[in-house]
């Protein structure tokens, strides 16, 4: 087959999260365990890291991933989904792995496919694990995708667990609290192997006690070793300075990604290297500044806070749950513009009743959705936030959307697109 016909294949015959919903969540990994199995347990052939967490983990990993490599660790990196391109989900050193390699995959593995009927999510996770092993890498950086104990990237024994956060999305799934959420991230953590808690909430923390006792674990809780006392933004960088507890020392780190959401994350990436270090990783202090200014350059990292047009200033988020729309409302404040156009779509399962309710009710809306059957009808997102005094036009397709507002928007106006990472990513980049 092409690589064309491979990935209609894929997406096709399997069930896709991003397409269907929790219809394609499967509730134990033995098909993963059973897939890798067939290619000998590419897992183990290398170290990993492993990544879980309400929001930032897809930061934390781009930036841990970006440290490793500067350092001259040969680093593969596993996320999803992806914005525009399918092998962005699979990277080393920050080149996507090649289209040769799933199509051969794809073709060695269809009667394990026939055979056991897995899932999209599944059969990419397999995928990476075969290309890192082949590839003899020195590292991954692995993503969980949905929660962490019965996530198909949990056939693993990594050298760290780090938990960025705990908050309320996928609770169809993971669980109607912040308890039973954070019990399924906490399934990452490993017998006798470090894990990070990045954020912890009096709700959470005792979950997270009592799995590190159940499995020996160390449990280090990153807020307690740094803390990030300032920051500033210079030229589109982010400038964070950070107490290093521990050390009673300060440095000041800049960030490609601007978003203020990030100085939460570089308390994990920040801890997640000393426990490295620890270990005996040779990463020096230098490595982490270089890495932190290009993190976009070396790993390819879009969608987080990204400028993409200027005058007037269009900038894209993946933001698409409670606490990361909390967030960007937060980073909204800290922005000057004269109107604000905000470009939404979300899917059907998100808690969009109370997104709604954070949003300024004097921006002008472009109501819209992404080209997936699990995507929210612009018309009826349309009407549920007309309820929150949010008023505007709907639109079929995000780009038109885009077009419109750039129609109306001034130079000095912000226009903001979030609302699901399948928007974004359908985004045509000006």
């Amino acid at each position: 087959m092409s690589y064309e016909r491979t990935l209609e294949y894929l997406y096709e015959q399997l069930p896709m999260f991003s397409r269907i919903g929790a219809a394609a969540y499967k509730k134990d990994i033995s098909n993963t365990k059973q897939l890798c199995a067939s290619l000998g347990n590419p897992q183990t052939k290398f170290k990993s890291i492993h990544i879980a967490g309400t929001n930032g983990k897809g930061s934390v990993s781009h930036m841990l991933a970006a440290i490793l490599q500067t350092a001259g660790y040969k680093t593969g990196l596993y996320t999803s989904p992806h914005l525009k391109d399918f092998r962005e989900r699979i990277k080393i050193n920050g080149e996507m792995c090649s289209k040769d390699f799933i199509v051969d995959f794809t073709e060695k593995i269809k009667p394990q496919i026939e055979k056991l009927e897995p899932s999209f999510f599944e059969i990419t996770v397999a995928m990476a694990f075969e290309y890192f092993a082949q590839q003899k890498i020195d590292v991954a950086v692995i993503e969980t995708g949905l929660g962490g104990r019965l996530d198909s990237t949990n056939i693993i024994l990594p050298e760290l667990s780090v938990i960025t956060n705990i908050g309320w999305d996928h609770m169809n799934i993971l669980g109607d609290s912040l308890e039973k959420i954070a019990f399924e991230k906490a399934g990452i953590i490993k017998q006798n192997t470090p894990a990070i808690i990045g954020e912890v909430i009096a709700e959470t923390k005792e979950i997270f006690e009592e799995c590190a006792i159940e499995k020996n674990a160390p449990l280090i809780f990153a807020q307690q070793n740094f803390y990030v006392q300032d920051f500033n933004y210079e030229h589109h960088m982010l400038k964070a300075e950070v107490v290093d507890i521990r050390k009673n020392a300060h440095h000041i780190y800049t960030l490609d990604l601007p978003g203020v959401y990030q100085t939460k994350n570089i308390v994990s990436v920040l801890e997640a290297v000393h426990q490295l270090q620890i270990k005996g990783w040779n990463i020096e202090p230098t490595h982490v500044d270089s890495a932190l200014k290009k993190v976009k350059h070396l790993t390819g990292l879009h969608g987080r806070w990204e400028k993409i047009n200027d005058d007037p200033a269009v900038i894209v988020d993946v933001a698409h749950n409670v606490d990361g729309i909390k967030q960007l409302m937060e980073q909204l404040e800290l922005v000057s513009y004269d109107e604000l156009h905000i470009i939404i779509g979300f899917v059907k399962d998100k808690d969009i009743t109370n997104i709604l309710t954070l949003l300024p009710k004097t921006a002008n809306y472009y109501f819209t959705k992404a080209q997936i059957p699990r995507a929210l009808n612009e018309n009826d997102l349309k009407a549920l936030a007309e309820k929150n005094d949010l008023n505007g036009k709907t639109f079929a397709d995000v780009n038109i959307a885009l077009k419109e507002a750039l129609t109306h928007a001034g130079k000095k106006d912000l226009v903001l697109i979030f609302g699901s990472v399948f928007l974004v990513g359908e985004v045509n980049y000006l």
